[in-house]
């Protein structure tokens, strides 16, 4: 949408409206982000669906096929967090992984679907025969 004001011109985008993360604690002791939207939306995502659901080439795999899904991250931690310019996240776990960034989107996605993606993350590691512990 363009607006003139005046002598100000004034663009916005659909990607303004979207809903800004206004808060994200990465609790260590129960090993869950817990984030906060400006729209009222708050959620938690366990650590261990974050790293398997981290958005790099390593967990989605680099072309049409996907990878096995991670084992043993059972009782990864999250030991350090960065921001990457105004739209994402780059979340350092104790396994050495820190290549995903994790866009707000995404970020809200995983908070919205945890117990529906974390139910299909067990199916898979089932289904390969892999196992969640270390």
């Amino acid at each position: 949408m363009t607006t003139l004001d005046g002598e100000k011109l004034s663009l916005s985008t659909d990607a303004d409206r979207r809903p800004w993360p206004t808060k994200l604690s990465f609790l260590t002791s129960e090993a869950r982000l817990f984030v906060e939207f400006d729209d009222g939306f708050s959620g938690s995502v366990p650590f261990e669906l974050l790293r398997v659901e981290s958005p790099s080439a390593e967990t989605q795999g680099h072309g049409a096929s996907r990878p096995p899904p991670p084992r043993g991250k059972k009782t990864i931690n999250v030991i350090g967090a960065d921001l990457v310019g105004r739209y994402a996240v780059r979340i350092r776990f104790s396994d050495g992984h820190d290549t995903g960034l994790f866009t707000w989107p995404y970020l809200r996605e995983l908070a919205q679907e945890a117990d529906s993606r974390m139910k299909a993350y067990l199916r898979r590691l089932s289904e390969a025969g892999l196992s969640r512990d270390a």
